[in-house]
């Protein structure tokens, strides 16, 4: 697999990295497997697809648990990202960006994770109850104290990544991007490129849109969450299904999918950029790989910039 240097001066990953939530959390409930996204995860790490990316919300910290047990004896094939800061509950989802719950957190990840260090701590969401400053001050302690190798921010503003900076140095942004969400590309995506800072689509298949996989909302898993979605209702569905046509276009001209057009195309955005689909099936996995290694000609790029927006905002 090509690879890219994450940031300016972080470690060497694969073009495409694997997202993990949806092994344990968010994703088709009773479709969890946990022997099977065990495998998913070291075949990932045989492929080259180095780049892990968890978060102690996901389960909540079952995920990180299941990709400890994952990369145990593997520390060194790994570059290991999680995440702190957004809390599950009784009450649902919510935030924590007290310096207090931090310090804890990234203990915490420390211990289901099996790790020394982690080398990718994202705060997971910013708490508008807590200043930037010292959520991002008490995760610049836990680099200090050799706990974290570096930082990261995710679903952020361009002035938050800015604000982060002042404090100490944001190494990667994670924000949802895709063929379908392009929210990022006005200024945060080139900030990124300027600054050195390692750029990361989260659902960068459109939250499996772009795979061609949903038709209908029946398609979906029984109990998913994204069955709540504005882009999975039925009349949504119909519209979008014929962008992913389009899509589906470029594909056939290089005996490709529509899900590794959709990575090589944010691929193109930049060598800062590296997607992080999330699977938990082996043939996906493979699916994706390969799309760290389809490079899209200048016609295809044209084609899939003029996509239209689809149909249904993204919700977080």
């Amino acid at each position: 697999m090509r690879t890219t240097t994450m940031g300016g001066n972080g470690p060497e990953v694969g073009r495409v990295g694997l997202g993990t939530m949806g092994m344990s959390f968010g994703y088709d409930p009773h479709g969890r497997d946990d022997d099977r996204s065990l495998g998913v995860i070291r075949r990932a790490l045989d492929l080259g697809v180095n780049l892990i990316d968890t978060a102690d919300a996901y389960g909540p910290f079952t995920n990180e648990e299941l990709v400890g047990k994952a990369i145990a004896g593997r520390r060194d094939d790994v570059v290991l990202a999680t995440k702190g800061g957004l809390v599950v509950d009784e009450n649902g989802l919510g935030l924590n960006g007290t310096p207090e719950h931090l310090r804890a957190a990234v203990d915490g990840s420390l211990s289901r994770l099996g790790v020394d260090h982690i080398d990718l701590y994202f705060l997971h969401r910013v708490d508008p109850e807590v200043p930037l400053e010292e959520s991002w001050g008490a995760l610049a302690e836990a680099v200090a104290a050799g706990k974290v190798r570096s930082l990261g921010l995710s679903a952020v503003a361009l002035d938050q990544i800015r604000r982060a900076q002042e404090v100490h140095p944001v190494s990667a942004v994670e924000s949802e991007a895709s063929l379908f969400t392009r929210d990022a590309f006005e200024d945060v995506l080139p900030h990124c490129r300027e600054n050195g800072i390692a750029f990361l689509p989260f659902s960068p298949l459109g939250r499996g849109l772009l795979t061609g996989a949903f038709s209908k909302p029946s398609d979906l898993p029984q109990d998913d969450w994204r069955a709540t979605q504005p882009r999975f209702t039925e009349e949504a569905l119909a519209h979008n299904r014929g962008l992913v046509e389009t899509v589906g276009r470029v594909a056939e001209r290089h005996g490709a999918t529509t899900g590794q057009v959709a990575l090589a195309w944010l691929i193109a955005q930049g060598d800062h950029v590296i997607p992080i689909p999330g699977t938990k099936k082996h043939e996906r996995l493979e699916e994706n790989a390969g799309g760290a290694d389809l490079v899209l000609t200048k016609e295809d790029m044209a084609e899939l910039d003029a996509l239209p927006a689809p149909m249904g905002a993204p919700e977080d």
